[in-house]
């Protein structure tokens, strides 16, 4: 495919009902029908044909009416039974297709960088500091877990409310759990390299005891009951957990019940993709890592806007229990870091199968960072390249610099918008309830693209037109299988060739990484100017995404880590925040 698609959500969600069928349907109001006390009537079904691109006669429609009062009452049957959250439907999706071979794969992670710098004196450089480097200042004991851990809770004070992107600080319960890994250190345990390290956590994802409002009014006083098994994990290896990063709600946007997370390179505008908080909170040096979720973009948009790196991982490589379920079959959980090297020991700590989650596997992970990248076999689009933004051609030629080998890379010709289908519908179920009790209306963004609205709208979706979105989501799924057969990665703009979307739901991994910057006016969430007649511009960064075959992570992390090296720009801080 020649042509650059974005493929943001604003792309995926408005895809049932278009004006056409609007047209008819008015003309229906217009006719008279069986009253509404009498149910469902011929004349409904005539006037819902439109809605679905079908006609039939008036003998059909007399015979389709003939179990029709048994089909309403076995909905709202469905309907009146209570379904929470966490019921995933029977049917599991899976990325790997029938007889599919995978590189079998050590769980090891090797080529981390290393440095002997000492300690800095400011609290921001302490701050700004990759992982890696401040794991090597906690263990030669320059610094210990509760001193890294004030600094940041005197961050957050300091400049998360401008940013609205904390939706809770646990500042005890931080100190307390630094104040353990401090204690373990001196006694010689060690849990691993993110041991005493601070992070933040998305709110979708729940922890015991902590607010977990999922962004939405209607869950404004929702605590976590039981403990995500991501957290568990991350606990387990030794990170100190300093809150929960504020999410759009239900995790669409960057607009949550009391703010909108804001891009700390411009504070006018939001920080984009529903990870909003925890890509505010990384890219202003208010943590040393977050943990970020994505259906569609979620990850990779808000890393793009804020400019931090961003890894989706391939679908089930980390579980999902305990997280709030948006979309079962497209639902991933990744890390955001400042650094690439960093997503890679954030991954190695959360990935792995749970028996909790029916969609995560097992399978090893392998991350060579200082591998020979001579010869990898990488794809691009010259056409997504020419009219892509300068950091992009950037990425691309310092790949080039690295001897990787550029391979063509086209994506096949498919009605790709036509998926959005099973995002829309999956999210209309998992939330159905707020639809039907008409609590939906108390979720502050009500735009037509907003979730209140694709719900509603939802409920008109064939079945049949959701089988055969499926069925497209399995061809394309064959597509992209045969693509990636001969390559290591594929590299391009975020958002160029429909990747995002596609991948999204085909389950392949994507890293998204700083590239560059660029002078930007004050965006909307979808990326158009605010403002049309403000020709203010503001230096923001941008990114620049790689793929890879499923569960080959560690190609991206490689390639990207060394991208990362030749652009130097990744260490470039937000002014207002430095």
């Amino acid at each position: 495919m020649a042509a650059s698609i974005k493929a943001t959500r604003r792309g995926v969600l408005g895809l049932i009902a278009g004006g056409a069928a609007s047209g008819a349907l008015a003309g229906c109001a217009h006719e008279e029908a069986a009253p509404a006390t009498e149910g469902v009537s011929v004349e409904t079904l005539r006037c819902a044909e439109p809605l679905f691109s079908v006609s039939h006669t008036d003998a059909q429609r007399e015979q389709m009416m003939v179990g029709m009062e048994a089909w309403v009452s076995r909905a709202e049957a469905l309907r009146a039974m209570d379904k929470p959250n966490d019921l995933a439907p029977a049917t599991v999706f899976d990325p790997r297709l029938p007889g599919a071979r995978f590189r079998p794969q050590s769980d090891a992670l090797s080529g981390m960088p290393t440095g002997n710098a000492a300690l800095p004196g400011g609290e921001a450089d302490i701050a700004f500091a990759p992982v890696w480097r401040q794991a090597g200042w906690l263990a030669r004991g320059e610094i210990s877990s509760a001193e890294l851990t004030e600094i940041y809770l005197r961050r957050i004070e300091a400049h998360a409310p401008a940013l609205e992107c904390f939706i809770h600080v646990a500042a005890d319960r931080a100190r307390a759990e630094a104040a353990d890994r401090d204690r373990e250190r001196a006694a010689g345990r060690v849990r691993g390299p993110l041991h005493g390290i601070p992070y933040a956590l998305k709110d979708i994802i729940d922890v015991e005891g902590l607010p977990a409002t999922w962004g939405a009014e209607v869950y404004r006083d929702r605590t976590g009951e039981t403990t995500a098994t991501v957290a568990r994990r991350l606990e387990a290896a030794g990170a100190v957990l300093l809150g929960k990063t504020t999410a759009g709600a239900i995790a669409y946007g960057d607009i949550w019940f009391d703010g909108v997370t804001r891009n700390p390179f411009n504070p006018e505008e939001g920080s984009s993709g529903s990870s909003a908080g925890s890509a505010s909170a990384v890219a202003a040096g208010l943590c040393a890592f977050a943990i970020g979720t994505e259906t569609l973009g979620s990850i990779v948009s808000p890393s793009h806007r804020c400019g931090n790196a961003g890894l989706r991982p391939t679908f089930g490589r980390v579980p999902r229990t305990g997280a709030m379920a948006l979309c079962w079959s497209l639902d991933k959980i990744g890390p955001m870091t400042r650094h690439v090297a960093d997503c890679a020991t954030v991954l190695r700590a959360i990935a792995g199968p749970d028996s909790g989650d029916a969609g995560s596997f097992a399978h090893g992970l392998e991350m060579a960072l200082s591998r020979d990248l001579s010869g990898m076999r990488v794809g691009y689009n010259a056409d997504w390249f020419e009219q892509a933004a300068e950091p992009d051609r950037a990425a691309l030629e310092a790949a080039r610099s690295l001897g990787v080998e550029l391979v063509p890379f086209e994506v096949d010709e498919r009605p790709y918008q036509a998926l959005g289908l099973i995002l829309e519908s999956e999210a209309a179920a998992a939330f159905e309830h707020l639809t039907l009790s008409g609590l939906d209306e108390r979720l502050r963004w009500q735009e037509p693209q907003a979730w209140p609205n694709t719900w509603r709208r939802a409920r008109f979706a064939s079945a049949v037109d959701l089988v055969n979105a499926d069925r497209l989501r399995r061809q394309v799924m064959i597509d992209m299988a045969a693509r990636f057969e001969d390559l290591d990665a594929v590299i391009g703009p975020n958002f160029a060739g429909a990747m995002l979307l596609i991948t999204n739901y085909t389950g392949h991994p994507q890293l998204a990484f700083r590239s560059g910057f660029t002078e930007e006016p004050t965006r909307t969430i979808f990326g158009a100017p605010a403002d049309e007649d403000d020709q203010t511009r503001h230096r923001v960064p941008h990114a620049t995404s790689l793929w890879a075959p499923l569960f080959e992570e560690g190609s991206l992390l490689a390639l990207g880590h060394a991208i990362e090296g030749r652009l130097e720009v990744a260490d470039t801080r937000p002014d207002a925040f430095a």
